[in-house]
Parts: C-alpha cells; sequence; structure tokens
C-alpha cells in the first residue's frame, strides 16, 4: 500500500525588523516541530516589506532577508526537509499578484484590518501606498501558486487566509477551477507572544525597531535579553500568585517560559506559585539566553560560510519556481492570456 502524500504547508514571515522571540515561538519552532509530518515552504516575505516604503532603508533590505532567511536555517529548519525562499526570488508572486488584484474586488480590501491600521501611521503629506491596499490580492498570489493545503497563522492573520480562500473562490467562478482552497490553523499555545513592555500589545517587529524592551531580538546578546526581560511589566502585586487571575504581563512571561522550556502550566504552577517575580524573569532569561546562545552560535557559523548560503538560497528559488511556474502557467490559461 502506497504511503500516504504529506499535507503541504505555507507560511512566511515579512522582512520588516528583525526576527524576535514572538516569531520563534508562534512560529518558527512550530515549522522546525512539524517538517517531518508536513511538506513545507517557508518564505520570507520581501516584496510585502515594501508596502510602507518609507519605513524601508532600501539599501538595507537585502541584507536584512539574508538575515531572516539565516535565522530560519540557524533555529533548526532543515534544507532537505523543507523548501526555503525569499519572494522576490520568484517572480511569479508578482505576476499572479497582478492577476489576483484583478480578481480582488476594492470592497474586500478596504476592510482589511491592515489597511484600517497601518493607514493611519502612514506619512499623511505622502499618502498611504497603494501596496498597502492590494497587499491581501499579493498574499493570496503568494498563498495560491503552491497549492497548500494547510495556511498556519496567528488570530490577528487569520483574516489574510480567509480573504485568500473568497479571492481563489472568485478566480475559480470567473475562470474555472485553478487554485486550491486551503484550509486556515490558527496557532494555539506561545502564538500571540505579546510586548514585554506592554502585554496588551503583540510582540512586533516593527514596535521593536522604535521601542528598547519590547522584544528581544534573536541576535541580541545576553545581557540585552536579559535587562529587557527583569525590565518586563508585570502588575503591582509582589509576586504570582496562581490563586488569582494573571496579569497579562504575568502570563505572557509564563508562557515564553514554558514554550522555550517545553513545560506546562502545571508545571509552571509548580514553581513559580508565590514565587516573587524577580525569580520568574530571571528563570524567563535563563531558559530564553539558552537557547539563543544555540541559535546564534548556529547563525555565525552559516553567515561566516557565504558560499553555502548562497548556494542554499538558490536551491529554494530553484524548488520553489518548479512549483510556481507551471501553476502560473495554468493560471495565465485559464485568464486567456496564454493559450
Amino acid at each position: 500500500m502506497a504511503a500516504q502524500a504529506k499535507k503541504r504547508v505555507l507560511s512566511g514571515i515579512t522582512a520588516t525588523g528583525r526576527l524576535h522571540i514572538g516569531n520563534y515561538i508562534g512560529a518558527i519552532s512550530q515549522w522546525v516541530d512539524n517538517q517531518a509530518v508536513y511538506e513545507n515552504l517557508l518564505f520570507v516575505a520581501d516584496l510585502h516589506a515594501l508596502t510602507i516604503p518609507q519605513a524601508v532603508a532600501g539599501q538595507d533590505l537585502r541584507a536584512r532577508v539574508e538575515e531572516i532567511f539565516a535565522l530560519y536555517l540557524a533555529c533548526g529548519i532543515d534544507p532537505e526537509q523543507s523548501t526555503l525562499f525569499v519572494q522576490s526570488d520568484i517572480v511569479e508572486h508578482a505576476e499572479l499578484g497582478w492577476i489576483m488584484t484583478c480578481t480582488t474586488p476594492v470592497s474586500w480590501l478596504e476592510r482589511m484590518t491592515q489597511f484600517k491600521t497601518k493607514g493611519k501611521i502612514a506619512d499623511v503629506d505622502t499618502g498611504v501606498g497603494a501596496g498597502l491596499l492590494c497587499y491581501p490580492a499579493l498574499q493570496a498570489a503568494d498563498i495560491l501558486l503552491y497549492d497548500p493545503d494547510l495556511v498556519p497563522v496567528g488570530e490577528d492573520q487569520k483574516q489574510h487566509v480567509e480573504i485568500t480562500r473568497d479571492i481563489a473562490k472568485r478566480f475559480n467562478t470567473l475562470f474555472g477551477d485553478t487554485f486550491k482552497i486551503p484550509d486556515v490553523v490558527i496557532r494555539q499555545a506561545g502564538g500571540r507572544i505579546m510586548g514585554l513592555d506592554d502585554p496588551t500589545a503583540k510582540m512586533s517587529k516593527s514596535t521593536a525597531e522604535r521601542a528598547p524592551g519590547h522584544a528581544i531580538g534573536l541576535l541580541d546578546p545576553p545581557d540585552k535579553a536579559r535587562k529587557s526581560i527583569m525590565r518586563a511589566v508585570t502588575d503591582s502585586n509582589s509576586g504570582v500568585d496562581f490563586a488569582t487571575e494573571l496579569a497579562p504581563g504575568v502570563t505572557n512571561l509564563l508562557t515564553i517560559f514554558e514554550c522555550f522550556t517545553g513545560t506546562s502550566r502545571d508545571q509552571s504552577a509548580a514553581r513559580f506559585d508565590g514565587a516573587g517575580y524577580g525569580k520568574l524573569k530571571s528563570d524567563v532569561a535563563d531558559a530564553v539566553i539558552g537557547r539563543l546562545t544555540e541559535i546564534q552560535q548556529r547563525y555565525r557559523e552559516i553567515t561566516d560560510d557565504r558560499d553555502q548560503l548562497n548556494k542554499l538560497l538558490t536551491q529554494g528559488a530553484e524548488r520553489a519556481r518548479s512549483i510556481a511556474g507551471p501553476k502560473l502557467a495554468q493560471a495565465y490559461r485559464a485568464t486567456g492570456l496564454r493559450s
């Protein structure tokens, strides 16, 4: 009896800011854990970094992209098991993105939460770029090019996969059955790590650029990481009390500890109930720094071997293109752009 094919999973991280422990817990560590179970296609979304162009330092973008790619590897993604690539290295993303833009009603784009929130903080003098509005159409192309079965996202990104499903259905209705309708998978434990300085807001790469202590970068030195954790917001109590409702900042620290140590909330209760916040923060810092030290050592090994890194970038692009190319050609034929 033939073995059942693995389900295909597609996911990526936008190349804005530097990767932090929220990215590691909520996405990358789960990719590592599941790479033997699924056929993973994992990418760095650099085209999406241009949606607010004034926030991008052009001369630094490619370096930032390759840093993220190298960190995927350093965190444990196996390039033989998973396909790793950079979005802009696959021209099919931009080409299908235009077709998806033409397929998507403007009213669908205008109701997207990201457009509403990021549009408010865009430079009012230069105006909101069309890319910010059309972001979901390109993201739909990112997904639909690869016929994935599953797209894992945090709760705050669910809307983007839902509109992708709607766009795919509309295309299929207009032009014939072309795209697989992917299922969204909402990450559970650790899927939403909050800012250390504001535990009511999700840890954010862009916020971390302007707010020291908001996040812990995967490449932060140990003393900086420890300082950020020791200054993390908790509450006015003196210590951890599991008999009462835990404050968001305390819950966030416990979640970080549990994700980095592989322990449960019951084990946390046994360890920290009645302990002062200094003890909690110190233990969280030890756990985080221990793992970051391993990641950073591996990262240095990867980036020191430039030839091998370039080889892996090329290898990933070729693998991704072998899937994306035929799918784009199918879409071209369906729309009549090719015979």
